[in-house]
């Protein structure tokens, strides 16, 4: 005999499954959620992300900058609700290069984001008839541009821009993009789930009953004991162990994992100004050694590979209110497919490398290399699919459901990947930007989208 009954039962208390059980509870009415995760909510991966979000992706299609737009849609909303207590900004994003053969690939970027609708393109050359450039205020997020600013001018990038490096060329400031509070839009959209009833289990998903290709029960495992709930509808959103839960019913998914990781450190200095925009380097790069660290490192194969170029896409922001001096550093040169384990292994090299590699896009930094300041690293691991696209909608298994392959982005998606994934489980409309079957499990048994797999381009990661 089961030990209790339940409408919905959801396998994982990150984000996703958080913002899926907020949805049901409050935008669908259903009475009986249960929330099940073994650690405390918002603490495997959700906690590790640099919390921002963009409405900037490339094609095909435009799929994920709908989704994301509705997504910020939902944040706003909530920020206009709570009197903006997940302290939702607009600095927008900095892409910035020095190369001139990337210029293209910058007005290129923005065309198609704006084809796609994310806004419209404002070109700032430093010719008469340009369209004034508004820079972004540190704090609030309302009335203000979407679309993208492309500074070519380099004396208004001077301008605004004066910690970039003087031979900066080019610069592209997507708008509709920012950072929050990841943790106070958690416990924000679970307090007021809890209040509809929404139920909040620590305990471990062990066996998944299906019967007649039915979900029918989900058994637990915790420091009470074992424990069965009846249900006949399991949301899996179980981040990184997404494989492993969904095996319990036999199914297996296209996805893989990458670990990621960050790093933060005291910039006592003051090198990044505190109403800094999320900064992102797009041109690869040799790090700043000195002589002596090169001959060091020269001797050993451990250490030789850090003498080669670097892959591009260092990205920092300041993090905290005016008065912290903290920043967060990222930048992903290794993306080798990896088995998940928990708690996660570090590489001892990653955070010196990562602030070495932001000394190209902030020169002011060197000022650190003789005194390499405490850097703490955390991170945690994107499950991805091919195309960088996530899973939202019904498992080949009646009543089983997923809302997961967030990638790096389940921070900034999981307002409206909750949303369509309660749309999905109620049988309800579904959104009417007409997103959804792009995120469905069942596209990979489309022909013409294997074809278009075969020639996938970029998959919006930075």
């Amino acid at each position: 005999m089961p030990d209790g009954i339940a409408d919905v039962v959801i396998c994982g208390a990150g984000i996703a499954g958080i913002s899926a059980a907020y949805h049901l509870a409050i935008k669908h009415g259903v009475k009986d959620v249960v929330l099940v995760d073994e650690l405390p909510p918002l603490s495997l991966t959700s906690d590790k992300s640099t919390e921002c979000y963009r409405n900037w992706w490339p094609g095909p299609g435009d799929a994920m900058v709908g989704l994301m737009n509705r997504s910020i849609d939902i944040l706003e909303e909530i920020a206009r609700a709570t009197n903006n207590r997940i302290n939702l900004n607009r600095r927008g994003y900095l892409f910035a290069t020095a190369d001139p053969a990337r210029i293209k690939d910058f007005r290129q970027a923005a065309q198609e984001a704006a084809s796609l609708g994310a806004g419209p393109v404002r070109v700032h050359s430093g010719r008469p008839g340009d369209p004034p450039y508004a820079p972004a205020p540190a704090h609030g997020f309302e009335n203000q541009p979407t679309g993208s600013d492309l500074i070519l001018d380099q004396k208004l990038i001077r301008e605004h821009f004066a910690y970039l490096p003087e031979e900066t060329l080019a610069v592209v400031h997507p708008r509709r993009c920012g950072w929050f509070s990841a943790q106070q839009l958690g416990m924000y959209m679970l307090e007021r789930a809890r209040e509809r009833g929404v139920k909040l289990l620590q305990a471990r998903v062990e066996a998944v009953d299906v019967v007649g290709g039915q979900v029918q029960a989900v058994h637990l495992q915790s420091q009470e004991g074992a424990k069965t709930i009846a249900t006949r509808r399991f949301v899996v959103a179980a981040g990184p162990l997404i494989k492993t839960v969904v095996k319990m019913i036999g199914v297996e998914l296209p996805v893989h994992f990458e670990f990621h990781a960050k790093v933060a450190f005291s910039d006592h200095l003051g090198v990044v100004r505190r109403d800094a925009p999320l900064l992102i380097w797009t041109d690869p790069q040799f790090l700043p050694w000195t002589e002596d660290e090169r001959d060091q490192l020269a001797e050993s194969d451990e250490t030789r590979w850090m003498l080669n170029q670097f892959v591009s896409g260092v990205h920092a922001r300041p993090e905290g209110p005016a008065d912290s001096p903290v920043v967060l550093i990222l930048w992903t040169y290794h993306v080798e497919p990896v088995e998940p384990v928990l708690p996660p292994v570090y590489d001892p090299y990653y955070p010196e490398i990562a602030l070495r590699g932001l000394m190209s896009l902030l020169p002011g930094l060197k000022a650190y290399i003789r005194r390499i300041p405490k850097l703490t690293v955390d991170g945690g691991y994107y499950v991805k699919t091919q195309e960088n696209r996530p899973l939202i909608g019904p498992l080949p298994i009646e009543g089983a459901f997923v809302i997961g392959a967030l990638s790096g982005y389940g921070l900034m998606a999981s307002p409206a990947a909750g949303e369509l994934l309660a749309a999905h489980v109620t049988g309800n409309a579904l959104p009417p930007a007409g997103y959804a079957p792009a995120f469905a499990l069942e596209r990979y048994q489309d022909p013409e989208y294997q074809k278009l797999l075969e020639n996938w381009g970029a998959t919006g990661q930075l």
